[in-house]
């Protein structure tokens, strides 16, 4: 699933795709549980014949900003990803919503999973209401004290928890508890405040890592996260520990691990993550 850097990617290619401010001519829907909370119908007929007029990224959604006091989110979920055509593309039948400008331009959302949704929002701050804020530019380190504070709960879940900190997924979880040295399974009231200064940092340092390298791309399925323009992240080059059980921590050279926390698969380095008994 696109996590925070992988979205912020995606957004900044939109932004420098020339999409902005171009009226929009036709929306194509094929999959009409693509759009979450309003027919199909309705959603293209708000639509058309507006244009965006700005696009950013709040947690894991892109939002689309209209003229008219209304916008709508995508979230991506596992394998949403956009495509610009400057004609439209040879039908496929992964491509779920085809939006095409007057000028020709066309956006093409491609999801082979069918996951994602789109959705039409009148009411930003209620649609965001239960999202936490942005680790990047709305959490100090004192926030974050305050929100740990608050807790009582394995890390790794907490910090996955959408209405905790925006944004977190998998990969980055596992990379900034490792680079914090505190166990995914370790209870956040046990954590002293200089642990949490060092997960604070961590988290900064993996997030802007990760946007620094335009995201991951794992493996070359057509599943994977890819950029706008088809090309793959670059941070899968850079991880310390995501999926890289059986090799040496980069750090003390032990075994990495996999793990299950909360169902989930984890990775960590039993000798620098240490579980607290």
């Amino acid at each position: 699933m696109p996590e925070l850097p992988e979205v912020e990617t995606i957004v900044q290619d939109l932004l420098i795709s020339h999409i902005l401010n171009k009226p929009i001519k036709n929306i194509t829907i094929n999959f009409d549980k693509i759009i979450g909370n309003t027919t199909p119908k309705l959603f293209t007929k708000a639509l058309i014949g507006q244009s965006i007029q700005d696009i950013y990224r709040r947690g894991k959604y892109i939002v689309f900003v209209f003229n008219h006091d209304f916008w709508v989110t995508v979230h991506l979920r596992m394998t949403g990803r956009f495509v610009i055509a400057k004609k439209e593309a040879p039908f496929s039948k992964h491509h779920h919503v085809i939006i095409e400008f007057r000028d020709g331009t066309f956006i093409i959302y491609h999801d082979t999973r069918k996951f994602g949704r789109w959705n039409l929002v009148t009411n930003l701050d209620s649609f965001f209401a239960k999202t936490g804020p942005e680790p990047l530019s709305q959490l100090t380190l004192k926030q974050f004290e305050n929100l740990i504070a608050k807790t009582k709960r394995m890390l790794k879940p907490l910090l996955l928890d959408q209405s905790f900190i925006a944004g977190l997924g998998n990969i980055y979880v596992d990379e900034a508890l490792w680079d914090a040295k505190l166990h995914p399974k370790r209870l956040s009231s046990t954590l002293s405040k200089k642990d949490i200064e060092h997960l604070y940092l961590a988290i900064q340092l993996v997030l802007k890592r990760g946007i620094e390298a335009q995201g991951t791309t794992l493996g070359t399925g057509k599943t994977n996260y890819y950029r706008v323009d088809g090309s793959r992240g670059k941070h899968q080059n850079v991880m310390q520990v995501f999926r890289k059980t059986g090799k040496p921590c980069p750090r003390c050279g032990t075994t990495i691990e996999r793990i299950i926390v909360a169902q989930r698969s984890t990775h960590i380095c039993p000798q620098c993550q240490k579980k607290q008994l």
